[in-house]
């Protein structure tokens, strides 16, 4: 009884939520000062919390902020929200903790549209001169994503109902068809195209300017917000399918807005910054230890978590081989392969 007594209440479910978000969105605001104090040119944390407050700084530190290191990080935000968002919604649709965005082809899918454009854009924009542009990679990796999650659906339905083992099936196969003609297409591409094709592929933010920002930010931010609306019925998809649909949850339709939602998320993601691995496994594995499975914290919880890991990973890219820079790709395999060492770890002493 005295034990009993003597322990400490645990916080309640209510206070909980608010609790863990708040930390959270602590960290990422910690993350987002360091990621404009870091650099080639370091610059003072005092400097970086007069310049967002709109005090006046130096000049030069006021131009490197401003035109550089504030739309990278905005543009780092936008992608590890997207990225850890998207994987979250997908774990809890298809009741598997492995799966993320590359798992229904939105990534390999991105990745045939940009190798596309380096090996054979030249000649396409030779035919057809109006689409020279230096959105056209961006572009035509965003469509590849789509066009992958679509090709996905349309294979996985039948008689308006799509099977979440068959999304599975259907993403294997998608996902081994984009890797052939994505192997194809570097096998005929020259050392150049090879190099810029491998570079992308390996993830990078320094293409964040402002038009980067604007024209990723207008479908992450809706994609996001239609996931987070979905919260309550991916906590009833936790039950199974057949219970969810008899608390009232329109399945297929959820699955649906979850897939269409999460891949224009993840396709304005990898269009400007590569394809850059973990973050969609890495993170709502984290949070779920903290927070439990409850969607409505897993979710935004996982879209700060994600933004927070990336400006980290970013910063320690741009200083870790200064003043070159390490592919932000790179650095998030090394966070997550030890991570998933510790997890098998883990799991094997609880068995």
């Amino acid at each position: 009884m005295t034990d009993l007594a003597a322990a400490p209440p645990r916080m309640s479910r209510a206070a909980r939520r608010p609790a863990i978000l708040g930390g959270l969105a602590m960290l990422l605001a910690i993350a987002f000062v360091i990621a404009l104090a870091t650099g080639a040119v370091p610059i003072a944390f005092t400097d970086v919390l007069r310049a967002l407050a709109g005090v006046e700084v130096g000049e030069r530190s006021a131009a490197i902020i401003q035109s550089i290191r504030l739309p990278r990080a905005l543009l780092a935000m936008l992608a590890g929200m997207a990225l850890a968002g998207a994987g979250a919604a997908f774990q809890g649709l298809f009741q598997n903790p492995l799966a993320d965005p590359s798992l229904i082809g939105v990534s390999g899918g991105a990745a045939l549209g940009a190798v596309f454009i380096i090996v054979l854009g030249s000649v396409l924009v030779g035919a057809l001169p109006f689409l020279a542009s230096p959105w056209l990679l961006p572009i035509a990796a965003f469509a590849g994503g789509l066009a992958a999650t679509f090709a996905i659906q349309g294979l996985a339905q039948l008689q308006g109902h799509a099977a979440t083992a068959t999304l599975l099936l259907a993403g294997i196969a998608i996902n081994a068809l984009t890797g052939a003609l994505t192997g194809l297409l570097v096998y005929i591409s020259n050392d150049t195209q090879l190099r810029d094709f491998t570079f992308w592929s390996m993830g990078s933010l320094a293409s964040g300017g402002w038009h980067a920002v604007t024209a990723a930010a207008i479908p992450i931010l809706l994609a996001l917000g239609v996931l987070l609306s979905r919260a309550r019925a991916l906590n009833a998809m936790l039950l199974g399918e057949r219970e969810a649909l008899h608390l009232g949850v329109p399945v297929q339709r959820l699955k649906h807005a979850v897939m269409v939602a999460s891949a224009l998320a993840v396709s304005s993601a990898v269009a400007f910054c590569g394809i850059i691995a973990f973050v969609g496994i890495v993170v709502p594995h984290v949070v779920r230890l903290i927070a439990g499975p409850d969607h409505r914290i897993v979710l935004p919880g996982s879209m700060l978590a994600g933004a927070a890991l990336l400006l980290v990973a970013d910063s320690f890219a741009r200083v870790i081989v200064a003043p070159a820079e390490l592919p932000i790709g790179l650095v998030t395999a090394a966070i997550g392969s030890p991570f998933f060492l510790w997890l098998l770890i883990r799991k094997r002493r609880g068995a």
